[in-house]
């Protein structure tokens, strides 16, 4: 039997929801959210709200979204006219399980324990993931993405500004920026895929000492250092196997260092990214 909940939220408030929830469909123009896995049932609070929020709950798919207010042309009308007239400030609890799509076009997106996957897309804001498991994408034209505890499969990508990545178990990684620097700690599975782009900005790596890594660095203007002698090349590429070479790590910039190095096995050893480079690749 199909059951449906329609909510037309205006003020501050708080909904549980007791039937399942499968899937959760956001799409906003401006504001907060903060999504979290949950082992109980599907919550919604909007803390702050300044235009109508339309919430809907059917055949397992939770869907929130902005009344519609424009046929927009795109970004700018919103930019000179809405902005803060259209913020909300949301949390949504989901179970662990649930599958997550997000559409913002301005503002800071949190998520957090989800283990089936995520595809957040944000035109001017931030995105930060916490404990994401499945097949992940973060995309953003301007803002930083930061991923800490990610597994399964990993895409980040945006036009301007930063990518994070720390204590990554993620089998296949692709991060892309077009200006921003790309900083990266991985402790990937024998086989893991990681691939890092950018066109102008500086890439650091970290990987284990006991990686099994076919390595290639790249880079069209800047220096590369490496603290693992099995790379060799010189002032544009280096390249190497580390253990069997079971797995890929293939990273390039077109301007911008590139900088491999090196993590402890031993957890008791002070491992902060920050650790030297022992020997730079050269002609």
């Amino acid at each position: 039997m199909c059951r449906m909940a329609h909510w037309t939220v205006s003020t501050p408030q708080r909904l549980t929801l007791e039937e399942p929830v499968t899937r959760l469909a956001v799409h906003l123009i401006s504001g907060r959210l903060n999504i979290v896995g949950t082992d109980g049932p599907a919550r919604v609070e909007i803390t702050g709200i300044r235009r109508n929020v339309t919430i809907n709950h059917e055949d397992g798919v939770l869907a929130i979204k902005h009344d519609r207010v424009h046929k927009w042309p795109r970004a700018v009308w919103w930019l000179a006219h809405l902005g803060w007239r259209l913020r909300v400030d949301i949390s949504i609890a989901v179970p662990r399980d649930a599958a997550v799509d997000v559409r913002l076009i301005d503002g800071p997106v949190v998520a957090s324990g989800l283990r089936a996957g995520l595809d957040v897309r944000v035109t001017s804001g931030r995105i930060t993931l916490l404990g994401i498991d499945g097949q992940v994408r973060a995309k953003l034209v301007s803002g930083p993405v930061e991923a800490v505890g990610v597994g399964g499969e990993l895409t980040m990508e945006t036009i301007s500004g930063e990518l994070t990545l720390a204590d990554s178990t993620a089998s296949r990684v692709n991060g892309v920026t077009v200006s921003g620097s790309i900083t990266c700690d991985l402790d990937n599975p024998s086989g893991g895929n990681i691939q890092l782009q950018t066109t102008s900005g500086e890439i650091t790596v970290r990987v284990r000492e006991d990686s099994d890594l076919a390595v290639h660095l790249h880079t069209m203007s800047g220096r590369i250092t490496s603290a693992f002698p099995q790379l060799s090349g010189g002032r544009r590429d280096a390249f190497g196997v580390l253990g069997d070479g079971k797995g890929k790590l293939v990273v390039s910039t077109v301007s911008g260092g590139v900088a491999l190095l090196a993590s402890p096995v031993d957890d008791s050893v002070d491992d902060s990214i920050g650790d030297s480079v022992d020997d730079e690749v050269t002609p």
